[in-house]
């Protein structure tokens, strides 16, 4: 699937979860994505183990914790935990999931897209939500172009 369509497939759910969202904002794209989709209209919910609350809302500890569940969640922790966040995916039975990079690793980990994928995850494995849709900007949009030239953004997921 292309990377537009499968970003406008996830950007179509309703709760997302946001993992790594910190109670100091400074420098984490976690809190940039989570302060935009709750500006867009969507439900958004903190993930963070480590906090109470961040953006003026509370945190939850895991994905489990949240009340109702999620449709989706983007990771946007150090990569290393990506893989031990994709497997409560699979255990929650969420069907999508968004590993954040822009610049440097990000949160994709090739083991948490295999551990997704063999379990029915649609996976994207790079990039960032605030590039494509409703959910997106002048800037994300041009960051967009130029990082699918590196492959920051993947084409197809």
């Amino acid at each position: 699937m292309k990377i537009a369509a499968a970003a406008a497939e996830f950007l179509n759910q309703k709760r997302i979860a946001v993992t790594g969202v910190s109670s100091h904002p400074e420098g984490h794209g976690s809190n940039a994505v989570y302060t935009r989709l709750r500006e867009r209209g969507y439900t958004v919910f903190a993930v963070n183990p480590n906090a109470e609350s961040a953006e003026g809302d509370p945190t939850y500890p895991n994905l489990a914790a949240i009340p109702g569940g999620v449709d989706a969640v983007v990771i946007a922790t150090a990569a290393d935990r990506a893989p031990a966040t994709m497997r409560e995916i699979v255990d929650l039975g969420i069907k999508y999931a968004w590993m954040h990079r822009a610049f440097g690793p990000g949160s994709v980990s090739e083991e948490a897209t295999r551990i997704g994928r063999e379990a029915g995850v649609m996976v994207i494995d790079g990039g960032c939500p605030l590039m494509f849709g409703r959910a997106s900007d002048g800037g994300h949009r041009m960051m967009c172009r130029m990082m699918k030239l590196t492959g920051k953004v993947p084409r197809t997921v």
